[in-house]
C-alpha cells in the first residue's frame, strides 16, 4: 500500500518522501572520474568526506537518477572504511544530498 485516505485526505509513508539536503552531505565529483559521497568538511586545503561511499558505477540511468535514487539496482555503491581526503583543487563539483544518501 502506497497511500491511505482518511476523510478525503491522502497520506503516504514518510520514508517515501524525499528529504531535503542537510547541507553537510554531498556527492563529490573529482577529477579523473572518481565519485564519492559523504559528510563534507573543508580543512587546510582539503575536502574530507566521512561516512563515505564510493559511487562505483551505474547503468541504464543518468547521473540525475543516481542522485534521485541511489538504492536502485542500476546503481552500485560501495561503503568506504576510512574517510576520503581530497585535495580541494581536485574537486570538480558537488551535489548536496539528504543526510543518509548512499548509506
Amino acid at each position: 500500500m502506497d497511500t491511505i485516505e482518511i476523510n478525503g485526505e491522502s497520506y503516504v509513508k514518510a520514508s517515501s518522501v524525499p528529504q531535503p539536503a542537510s547541507g553537510e552531505r554531498a556527492v563529490v565529483v573529482i577529477d579523473r572520474g572518481w565519485i564519492y559521497a559523504g559528510d563534507v568538511e573543508e580543512r587546510a586545503g582539503r575536502v574530507i568526506l566521512t561516512r563515505a561511499v564510493w559511487v562505483f558505477k551505474w547503468e541504464r540511468v543518468g547521473f540525475d537518477q543516481v542522485i534521485a535514487n541511489p538504492t536502485q539496482d542500476a546503481v552500485k555503491i560501495r561503503p568506504m572504511s576510512q574517510p576520503i581526503n581530497i585535495p580541494a583543487g581536485a574537486e570538480l563539483y558537488r551535489v548536496p544530498v539528504p543526510d543518509g544518501w548512499g548509506l
